[in-house]
């Protein structure tokens, strides 16, 4: 069995989310993260992605992405 767009789901921070976009950088647009904002992280599948390859980066059925901002606080 094939999945279909409205079937493929991606792993959010640990929440599950259909997969609606190609790119690492068209997912965090989506998800309005600021991406000139400096303390951002980001890794798929357990590996950190370079901000200059969020663009390139694929996304893909099954994948795990986390989002990670620096705070500053105590």
């Amino acid at each position: 069995m094939t999945q279909t767009a409205a079937e493929a789901s991606i792993q959010i921070n640990g929440q599950i989310e259909p997969l609606m976009v190609a790119t690492l950088a068209a997912l965090l647009e989506e998800k309005a993260v600021d991406t000139g904002q400096r303390g951002i992280a980001v890794a798929v599948n357990g590996a950190i992605v370079p901000r200059a390859a969020w663009p390139q980066t694929q996304l893909r059925p099954g994948d795990s992405v986390e989002i990670v901002r620096a705070r500053q606080g105590g």
